[in-house]
């Protein structure tokens, strides 16, 4: 986000994960010693149930809205990315990830609301778009569940 709200002490055990072959390693707020200071109460609380919902289902990770990832480049080329306009891409990336088969990590992570400046996340302009991308990757997680169910 270059926002400076991410601490930067996530980087290393990021890495780690990464190095040991993970396409996409996430910052997690809401895993076992990750955490959040501030921001609007709604959308911590809509971003919280999201992921959630979506790890009890077996998405690997607890936090799959926030921002601060690390991609594998020459797997993030093979996705056809439709967001284009705001903060959904995030589950986008995520969820197209785990359709195709991609290893997904997170380490516990600390974010805390920006001091100065505003910003651009905008909730009702984007739930919409968030809502198609959570339905995606619930849909890509309840198909595997099924198949391996059988």
């Amino acid at each position: 986000m270059a926002d400076r709200s991410d601490d930067l002490r996530a980087i290393r055990p990021m890495l780690e994960l990464f190095d040991h072959g993970y396409d996409l390693v996430a910052g997690s707020r809401y895993m076992a010693g990750g955490e959040q200071i501030g921001g609007p109460w709604l959308k911590g609380k809509l971003s919280r149930t999201a992921g959630l919902s979506l790890h009890l289902i077996g998405l690997p990770i607890h936090d799959p809205t926030n921002s601060f990832k690390l991609y594998r480049t020459a797997r993030l080329r093979e996705l056809s990315i439709e967001s284009g306009r705001g903060f959904e891409i995030n589950l986008e990336i995520m969820s197209k990830g785990l359709r195709a088969g991609w290893r997904i990590g997170e380490v516990p992570s600390r974010w805390i609301d920006r001091t100065t400046g505003s910003s651009n996340f905008k909730l009702w302009r984007w739930l919409p778009r968030y809502l198609k991308w959570y339905g995606h990757a619930a849909a890509s997680l309840l198909k595997r569940q099924t198949y391996n169910d059988k």
